[in-house]
């Protein structure tokens, strides 16, 4: 049925933020700086800077005394071995059960490429434990904060149907959780089938280690067979702690002179193991697998930033999975795969006997500036019908052999179909928002003057002393609208509804945005601001994870049926810390109904220390 202007609400966007933004649009090009003095800068900053480089209004940006001089006495933190890697493919038939873990969040060491560094990890290993379980599962996670700032956990891509309170987004559906504290999350798994992961949702915590992979089997998944069944946390990789980097990122100066570039990795690592530097004497992740058998890979861009390509040299791989959505299976030679974007890909060891390179290179066309350096591409070994200790060739390690030709390509997008997929559903509630970043200047208290991020004009602070949804839950107005900041730019959806979100991206950088608590349908994407022409809505992909690349339009379609205060946002972390997040607030009369935990709102009271 056709649609006409008049068959679609248009939402109410909520008071925009009373920042001025100083003069037009920054364009962030790349520039080349000085080794040397890249290399002094970073090092006076990771070793002299300490509690007064967070923002200024935030609990969770500063650093702790033993990370901020070097680490201190801190203990050192471990690689989970290479079998953890390796999924179970009987799991699948268990009876519904519920699954317990403890995690304990704290400050650590570590040298995941062979470089030391401070972090933040949890039960002591970066990457922390997977959690895997079926669809129907309850699974019950003690959280123990020992870290020095408030922290809370998400878990990507989950629906959290009447668990809002437990999407772990501090300042939207939860407090942080105290230093000291602990705070369990209880959820069953509604409907949720594939790949995808957990991480800290507070400021840039993640960025420093606080990631773990989420593997949810089901019985009905749409996808081809397999033997067996790994995950991949692809990710890049930076030597110095976050918050240096990100209060540096905030500074009319930027990083190198140039207001908005973002911080350029050091390097990469697969499943927590990189190669820094001579990579003769390096670590590599590796796995042993059978000859002659499939594998599925489940591939997690578990990083900050930059796109990471996968591929197995001398071997093609089978797309059939994208963010927790079956795909017809296609053919490709490497995935890229971008921030929080998770894809599973067949591999068959059907190649002559041997070791092979895994490879996951950093996209190199996001750095805007030179690190000099900089480890472009991790590598890792699989090996089949050899022994358990043999190595590729080295020689090969820089020169990787050329697939045959006629061998397909990288991974095209516009290719995935969803496994039974149609039409996507007529838009009744329509929402329109501009992303840019520009460096802003206002006279109030609620911003420095430094380079933020905006939707609509609107820069996103997180709340202080509450959350979107506690606060929601103490305003009584009919029409459930919560009086919230004015860095809280908010949609309310009172009734069900499609939404249709039309996003129009001036800036001149990528941003792979995340809708949490649901899928959407990508029913358009173009050059340039949207023009009112949708694309073929034939079988749009659904998946809750979109790159919406530069100078271009996104038109995004979902079922607000699903109460609570859910995010969208930019998962590059530089980006979302400066603002690059807005909230839909579905459904406010039902989740006023919430049983919140009272714990988690007296969680609420705690405020940092001003010694």
């Amino acid at each position: 049925m056709s649609q006409t202007d008049s068959d679609i609400h248009l939402g109410k966007v909520e008071k925009p933020s009373a920042a001025r933004i100083a003069g037009r649009p920054v364009v962030r090009r790349p520039v080349v700086i000085a080794a040397v003095a890249s290399t002094i800068v970073v090092l006076a900053l990771a070793l002299g800077l300490g509690l007064g480089l967070g923002l200024k209004h935030h609990h969770s940006s500063s650093t702790t005394s033993g990370l901020a001089d070097g680490t201190g006495d801190l203990a050192i933190a471990s690689t989970p071995d290479a079998n953890a890697a390796f999924m179970s493919t009987a799991m699948v038939n268990d009876a519904p059960t519920t699954r317990s873990y403890n995690f304990v969040l704290e400050e650590r060491r570590g040298s995941p490429d062979g470089m030391e560094k401070p972090m933040l990890v949890v039960n002591g290993q970066f990457p922390g434990p997977t959690i895997e379980a079926n669809t129907g599962d309850r699974v019950v996670v003690n959280v123990t904060n020992k870290m020095s700032n408030t922290t809370a956990i998400h878990w990507h891509g989950l629906y959290q149907r009447g668990t809002n309170f437990y999407d772990g987004t501090e300042a939207i559906t939860q407090c942080g959780i105290p230093p000291g504290a602990s705070m369990i999350y209880n959820f069953t798994f509604d409907g949720y089938m594939g790949s995808t992961w957990w991480h800290a949702h507070s400021m840039t915590q993640y960025t420093d280690g606080i990631v773990g992979a989420l593997v949810v089997h089901a019985k009905n998944e749409s996808v081809p067979s397999y033997d067996g069944d790994l995950v991949l946390q692809l990710a890049d990789l930076y030597h110095t702690f976050s918050p240096v980097l990100l209060n540096l990122y905030f500074t009319p100066g930027g990083l190198e002179g140039t207001p908005g570039n973002e911080p350029v990795p050091d390097g990469g690592t697969i499943n927590g193991i990189g190669q820094y530097g001579d990579s003769a004497k390096a670590a590599f992740w590796n796995a042993t697998l059978e000859a002659n058998k499939t594998y599925r890979l489940r591939l997690v861009n578990t990083g900050s930033f930059v796109t990471m390509q996968f591929s197995v040299d001398n071997h093609t791989l089978t797309v059939i999975e994208a963010d927790g959505t079956a795909v017809k299976p296609f053919e490709v030679s490497s995935v890229s795969v971008a921030v929080a974007q998770r894809y599973s890909v067949l591999l068959r060891t059907n190649q002559s006997a041997g070791a092979y390179w895994i490879r996951a290179g950093l996209d190199q066309d996001a750095f805007t500036y030179n690190n000099p350096g900089v480890q472009t591409e991790v590598r890792g070994v699989i090996r089949y019908g050899v022994a358990n200790n043999t190595t590729p060739d080295f020689a090969l390690l820089d020169n990787p052999s050329p697939l045959p030709n006629g061998s397909p390509e990288e991974l095209d997008t516009s290719d995935l179909v969803p496994v039974g997929g149609g039409p996507a559903p007529d838009a009744t509630f329509q929402v329109y928002f501009t992303i840019s970043m520009q460096y802003a200047s206002t006279t109030g208290d609620n911003y420095l003057s430094k380079f933020l991020a905006f939707v609509n004009s609107t820069s996103w602070e997180p709340l202080q002393g509450t959350s979107s949804l506690f606060s929601h839950l103490g305003n009584n107005t009919s029409d459930g609208s919560a009086a919230l900041a004015d860095s809280q730019l908010i949609t309310t959806v009172n009734e069900q509804h499609v939404v249709q979100m039309v996003i129009d991206n001036l800036d001149d950088g990528d941003h792979p945005f995340h809708l949490h608590g649901q899928k959407f349908w990508i029913v358009g994407q173009g050059d340039g601001r949207f023009q009112g022409a949708i694309g073929n809505n034939t079988a749009p992909m659904l998946r809750d994870t979109l790159v919406i690349p530069a100078y271009t339009h996104a038109v995004l379609r979902f079922n607000a049926d699903n109460p609570g205060f859910w995010a969208f946002h930019c998962h590059i972390q530089w980006h979302m810390a400066a603002g690059l997040l807005f909230q839909f607030n579905v459904l406010p009369s039902e989740s006023a109904k919430f049983d919140i935990p009272q714990y988690m709102l007296e969680q609420c009271k705690w405020t940092p220390s001003t010694v």
